[in-house]
C-alpha cells in the first residue's frame, strides 16, 4: 500500500501497525531450501496456520540445500535474539543437533519438520533436549513400502532391473533410505538394481542421473526415486531414448499435483504420500501453543496429519477423483 505523509509523525502513525509489535510471537521457517517445492509447501502451511493468530509473524530462511549454511543461520538468528521460536527442515540431521541445543537453551522453541533432528533417524522423539515438537515419520517405514510395492510389481518377472534414484547420499536420510531399498530388494533374487544415481530433489539433475543410468543399462524395468522429483526427470531421460513410459513401472516419493495427475493419466505407476502443508501447519500451531504455556506433544506422526494409504497408486486416486496433492512439484 502507498502512503501519502503530510508529516514525518503521520506516516510514522500509519505505518506502526504493520509491523512486528514487541509482544507477537517471531517464528523463524529455515528450509532445507526456499526455492524447493516440498519446503515452500511447508513454510504455506505455516503461513496458513499463523494466519489464524493475530500475534505470530512467521519468515523463511533459505538453507540452500547446505548444512554449513543452516547452522550458521541457527547460530545469527539466536544471536539477533529477534525469534522466539525456529520450524527446522534439516539439512543435516545430525550437525544441526549442536546448534540447535544452544538454541533452546538460549530460550529459543525449535519444532523439527520432516525428519528427526539427532543420530536417530527412527527415534521421533526429542534428541536435542527441550525441543519443543517433531512432525515426521520414520523415513524408513515409507521407504520400506516403496520398495516392496516395486518387489510386487517385479514378482513375475527375472530378471527385474531397477534403477534408483536418491536425494544425495551425503545426507544421512538418503542413507537410510538406500539402505533400506538395498535390504528389501536382498529379499528378492529376482530383482537386479542396476545403478544408483543421485537426483539432489531436482528433475534436471534426476534427468542427467538417468541419462547415466541409460548409457550404461538400456534395459530397465523399473525406476524407484526418493522423491517426485526424481520421477519427473528420469521420465524425460526415458522419453528422450526412445522408450515406452508404459513399460515402465516408476515410483516416486511426495505425492506432489505432477505426480497425482501424472498417475491419473498412466504416466506413473504410485508414490510415496507425504504432507508438507499438514506439517509445517501442525509445527506452527505446536510451537505457537507451547510458547503460550500449553503442553504439546512431543512428536506429531506426519502419518495422522491426513486418511491417506502410504502408497498412493491409480486404484486409490481413482476411488477419490476430488483428491489433491498438497504441493504443485
Amino acid at each position: 500500500m502507498k502512503l501519502t505523509c503530510k508529516a514525518a509523525f503521520l506516516c510514522t502513525a500509519i505505518a506502526a501497525p504493520l509491523a512486528a509489535q514487541s509482544d507477537d510471537i517471531n517464528i523463524a521457517f529455515l528450509a532445507a531450501s526456499s526455492q524447493n517445492g516440498f519446503n515452500q509447501a511447508i513454510y504455506a502451511g505455516i503461513e496458513e496456520a499463523a494466519a489464524k493468530y493475530e500475534d505470530v509473524n512467521v519468515e523463511i530462511f533459505d538453507g540452500a540445500f547446505s548444512a554449513t549454511t543452516q547452522f550458521s543461520q541457527v547460530e545469527d538468528l539466536v544471536a539477533g535474539g529477534r525469534f522466539d521460536g525456529m520450524i527446522v527442515t534439516p539439512n543435516d540431521t545430525v550437525g544441526i543437533a549442536t546448534a540447535l541445543e544452544d538454541a533452546v537453551a538460549q530460550g529459543v522453541s525449535v519444532a523439527a519438520t520432516l525428519f528427526p533432528i539427532g543420530p536417530e533417524l527412527s527415534q521421533m522423539e526429542p534428541q536435542v533436549e527441550g525441543l519443543t515438537t517433531t512432525v515426521a515419520a520414520d523415513p524408513s517405514i515409507g521407504a520400506r513400502a516403496q520398495a516392496e510395492a516395486v518387489a510386487d510389481y517385479c514378482a513375475d518377472i527375472d530378471p527385474c532391473k531397477v534403477a534408483v534414484i536418491v536425494g544425495q547420499l551425503i545426507y544421512p536420510f538418503d542413507n537410510l533410505r538406500n539402505d533400506t531399498y538395498t535390504e528389501v530388494f536382498a529379499q528378492h533374487s529376482n530383482i537386479e538394481v542396476v545403478a544408483t544415481g543421485e537426483g539432489n530433489y531436482s528433475p534436471a539433475t534426476s534427468m542427467v542421473a538417468m541419462q547415466d543410468i541409460l548409457q550404461a543399462n538400456p534395459e530397465i524395468d523399473a525406476v524407484l526415486g526418493s522423491a517426485d522429483q526424481h520421477m519427473m526427470g528420469a521420465e524425460i531421460a526415458l522419453s528422450d531414448a526412445g522408450i515406452d513410459i508404459s513399460s515402465i513401472y516408476m515410483i516416486g516419493g511426495g505425492l506432489n499435483q505432477i505426480s497425482v495427475d501424472g498417475i491419473r493419466d498412466g504416466t506413473y505407476d504410485a508414490t510415496l504420500a507425504q504432507f508438507p502443508h499438514s506439517m509445517g501447519a501442525a509445527a506452527l500451531d505446536a510451537l505457537v501453543g507451547s510458547l503460550r504455556g500449553e503442553e504439546v506433544p512431543t512428536w506429531i506422526d506426519e502419518y495422522s496429519l491426513r486418511d491417506v494409504p502410504t502408497i498412493v497408486d491409480k486404484q486409490w486416486l481413482d476411488a477419490n477423483p476430488d483428491f489433491q496433492g498438497e504441493w504443485q512439484g
